[in-house]
């Protein structure tokens, strides 16, 4: 049997990369995607393929799945990863950020969604991961927009599973705290672990999920913030 197949996009720096390699080191063969030529040289070092591209955009969504297919013939796990849209005071973000945050965060997911989903059915299943924020849950005026539209992907996580689970596919969210590969050092004391966390401690989590270690877990968002969120 050929290897199972991981794509990442926004895997090229941060938690996407950290992903990459986790992934790899458990035997699947990365499709990557990222808005500079990190994701090629991450994908050159870990035998993988690479394509440029940015979330928001449908034409490059379009382009790394069909890398994935044409390089592999299948795709078995796909994290969805994508920076932050621009902040700002909440009703200073302008409509076209908004609309920004919409097409990087919701409607990117929702794409890919329609993009691999055939492909997972006529598979027989698969497994998708939308990194979300532990603020989709509390939200924050230190970034608005993604928190909005985040909390709007745990819900559309919730109604895609409900849809195609029948077909075995899951979709779950992976919701990280603080984390290194931002410089926000300076926060980690809000978790009860008094610390951020480390990009790999996320990628595991996320590899639970992308894997069948977790194959009883779909429409769930777990929560690796080190206990920053108080609610229960």
């Amino acid at each position: 049997m050929s290897k199972k197949v991981c794509l990442v996009t926004g895997g090229g720096r941060g938690i996407g990369a950290a992903v990459a390699r986790e992934m790899a080191a458990r035997g699947y063969a990365l499709v990557l995607m990222s808005p500079s030529d990190s994701c090629e040289k991450l994908a050159a070092e870990l035998g993988g393929v690479a394509r440029r591209g940015v979330a928001q955009s449908a034409g490059d969504l379009q382009a790394v799945v069909d890398l994935a297919l044409e390089t592999h013939g299948r795709i078995d796990a796909v994290l969805n990863h994508t920076g932050h849209p621009p902040k700002g005071d909440l009703l200073a973000i302008t409509d076209e950020n908004w609309d920004l945050a919409n097409d990087m965060i919701v409607k990117s997911v929702v794409r890919m969604s329609r993009l691999v989903t055939p492909v997972m059915e006529a598979q027989g299943g698969g497994s998708i991961v939308n990194v979300t924020t532990y603020a989709a849950m509390e939200p924050s005026l230190w970034f608005p927009a993604s928190c909005v539209y985040r909390a709007g992907v745990q819900s559309f996580t919730k109604l895609y599973s409900d849809r195609y689970g029948p077909a075995g596919i899951r979709m779950n969210c992976l919701a990280p705290g603080f984390t290194d590969s931002l410089d926000v050092a300076k926060y980690g004391e809000l978790a009860a672990l008094k610390r951020i966390a480390r990009v790999e401690e996320q990628a595991k989590a996320a590899a639970f999920l992308l894997t069948d270690e977790s194959s009883y877990v779909t429409g769930q968002t777990l929560i690796v913030d080190g206990g920053t969120t108080r609610s229960i």
